[in-house]
């Protein structure tokens, strides 16, 4: 008797933190789990405040609701124990509600689900996992993530690749196959779109109904775990998408789980989010604040996450993001949502004191200020931000026909002005390639030559561009179909030799980046770019320099964003000397026409746009060329004179 009443003093003490917002390993206790390890007694806990009575019902009682829990003291939990079910049964949870009324609901914290369309919870042990990626962990522990290279490959898992009959890949064998290709084509991480459970597949995941359950779509949780695994051991760190701000609206999971207002606002207008077909959670409730960070813990902790991007930060932040919500204010008068904000800096404070190595994402398409600065500033306490504005400008440029774009070179050098204001991401994500948007390559402008053509040359603006790195796939070799949910990426497209040329491009390109710091150590500080010739819009060019924390370790980026070749054209440079071609995007290898690189460039010994030298150079019709110092000194030196080109003037 001594052991349970101990064991209800626990439980006790665990209902004051979760109902108080302090309990951020709840999944231990909630749900489903074993009381002993080893011993066939499961424990059943569940979070009901308001109902009149809570019951089990599964295989192991003929789908009865005959194993009632009782009610925990005043805590709002419900528990139950018994040695009657076993590992792999299912079960769903007998709620009678607030108004007397019965309801079947799922089990919130349950760690796996049947296949859909059901949505019965798996009885599961936390598994004791054999993890083998302790060099890993070391390593990520170690590195400063600002100032290492970051080049994110998103993944919708369901339409990478399937089998040959259509089928989805089981966890496992996605890892074994994708391994490889992002070695080969030198990414640093994948972000995979929502993996939690989820019903509707045309959701891709952001509906969600299991915050702690990877989807039985793929396989079990230890295939999960050994997904995870596999990357690791392989140095790529693995991302996930994860929705805390609004739910799935099926009344047979989390919506008025209690016949109230239980996870969800209690105002019914706060609630319905009318945008997504979906329930806005009450992030003002202390119990949904113990529940949302327990599950970002669950992530990274109990699955060795490597970083979480916040999905729809924007609904989170605004009273007004949604809807028919228009002139919604707070007491304040403004349209902030300060539950939304407090939760923000909550959980991105927790996080860190318990993670301090991994990353949180925000996608947030706002001006709201500081989104990656420090809670102690009063910012929001993630560490990247995507940058929707830049991603949106970009495209807008690179769709627009070459013969405009002298007037609009404003969507290319404005985000000059705000780069530094917070740490970014630059996505081309998956958003951008669906719903009749067209593929990144389909938007490109011309014929297929041209379109080729200004892809490589958007990638390079991509890598060049302070900001860590994302790209959805297909992208890197321009699929020319939108992204599908429910096939295959378009993988026959590689027997094309363009298609082929421009994959072997984009992973030329990445190589690049991973092996030179001046394209990401100093991404996120003012020194780590001069600005040499974007006030000439006139021009059609843009030429910039990126530097490292070694004073001549620098790259040299040059744009022609017209269909024009410009020869001679000059170059500022920061430091006199020889300089060699390290790409140019024309080359015949990557689907261009020039066979041979521009070798041994030499400076001028002329100042030239504010900085002391500069080259000559042949600007390839629509392109990008990367240059790279082989043997410079400070200009006021002696240096070798350039003989220059024949007809040199400046251009």
């Amino acid at each position: 008797m001594g052991g349970v009443q101990s064991n209800l003093s626990q439980l006790e003490k665990r209902a004051y933190l979760f109902n108080t917002g302090t309990y951020y390993q709840s999944y231990e206790v909630l749900g489903c789990r074993r009381v002993t390890p080893g011993q066939p007694t499961f424990r059943f806990t569940v979070w009901a405040p308001h109902a009149q009575g809570v019951a089990i019902m599964g295989e192991f009682t003929n789908w009865e609701p005959t194993l009632k829990l009782a009610r925990l003291a005043n805590t709002g939990w419900w528990v139950g124990e018994t040695d009657q079910c076993k590992i792999n049964d299912l079960y769903k949870v007998s709620v009678t509600q607030a108004d007397g009324q019965e309801a079947v609901k799922i089990d919130p914290y349950a760690l796996g689900y049947e296949h859909k369309p059901g949505d019965a919870a798996i009885v599961l042990d936390r598994p004791e996992f054999e993890w083998h990626d302790a060099a890993w962990l070391k390593q990520r522990k170690a590195k400063r993530p600002y100032h290492e290279p970051i080049n994110i490959y998103e993944v919708h898992f369901g339409s990478w690749q399937r089998h040959d009959d259509g089928s989805y890949l089981t966890y496992p064998e996605l890892a074994d196959r994708m391994i490889p290709y992002l070695h080969e084509l030198g990414y640093t991480h994948v972000e995979f779109m929502p993996l939690m459970e989820h019903l509707l597949d045309a959701s891709w995941g952001y509906q969600l109904m299991g915050y702690f359950a990877p989807t039985s779509r793929f396989g079990s949780l230890v295939e999960f775990l050994t997904m995870v695994d596999k990357f690791h051991q392989a140095n790529i760190g693995v991302i996930m998408d994860w929705v805390p701000g609004h739910f799935i609206r099926n009344m047979d999971a989390l919506a008025q789980y209690d016949g109230t207002a239980t996870f969800e606002y209690a105002d019914p207008n706060r609630a319905d989010n009318v945008r997504w077909g979906t329930w806005n959670f009450d992030l003002g409730k202390a119990q949904v604040q113990s529940f949302l960070i327990s599950s970002a813990q669950y992530w990274l902790h109990e699955c060795h996450l490597d970083g979480i991007r916040v999905d729809a930060v924007s609904n989170m932040l605004y009273l007004d993001y949604d809807e028919g919500k228009e002139g919604t204010v707070n007491k304040y008068g403004n349209n902030s949502n300060l539950e939304g904000l407090a939760f923000i800096r909550k959980l991105n404070t927790v996080v860190f004191q318990y993670h301090p190595d991994i990353l949180m994402i925000a996608e947030e398409a706002s001006a709201f200020p500081q989104v990656t600065g420090p809670v102690s500033a009063g910012g929001l306490g993630f560490n990247y931000k995507w940058n929707m504005g830049w991603m949106n400008d970009t495209l807008k440029f690179f769709e627009m026909d070459p013969l405009y774009r002298r007037d609009h070179m404003n969507l290319l050098t404005f985000s000059f002005m705000y780069m530094d204001d917070e740490q970014f991401i630059l996505p081309f994500s998956h958003d951008e390639v669906v719903h009749g948007k067209k593929s990144l390559m389909h938007k490109m402008p011309g014929d297929r030559y041209n379109q080729f053509a200004n892809l490589r040359t958007m990638f390079v603006w991509l890598m060049a561009h302070p900001g860590k790195k994302l790209l959805f796939m297909g992208s890197e070799w321009g699929q020319f179909l939108e992204w599908r949910f429910w096939s295959a990426l378009e993988w026959r497209d590689l027997n094309d030799p363009m298609n082929k040329a421009m994959q072997h491009f984009t992973a030329h390109l990445n190589h690049l980046y991973l092996d030179d710091p001046a394209f990401w150590q100093l991404d996120h500080d003012p020194q780590g770019m001069q600005i040499t010739n974007a006030d000439d819009p006139q021009s059609g060019t843009i030429t910039f320099t990126r530097r490292s924390e070694t004073t001549d370790d620098f790259l040299v980026f040059v744009f022609n964003l017209e269909p024009i070749q410009k020869s001679p054209y000059r170059v500022p440079v920061p430091f006199a000397g020889e300089y060699t071609e390290l790409l140019n995007t024309e080359m015949k290898e990557f689907g261009g026409t020039w066979t041979q690189p521009q070798k041994k460039l030499m400076t001028i010994g002329q100042p030239y746009k504010s900085e002391p030298d500069a080259l000559n150079v042949i600007l390839p019709a629509m392109s990008a060329l990367i240059l790279k110092p082989v043997n410079v000194h400070p200009a006021d030196q002696v240096a070798p004179r350039s003989k220059g080109m024949k007809g040199e003037k400046e251009v």
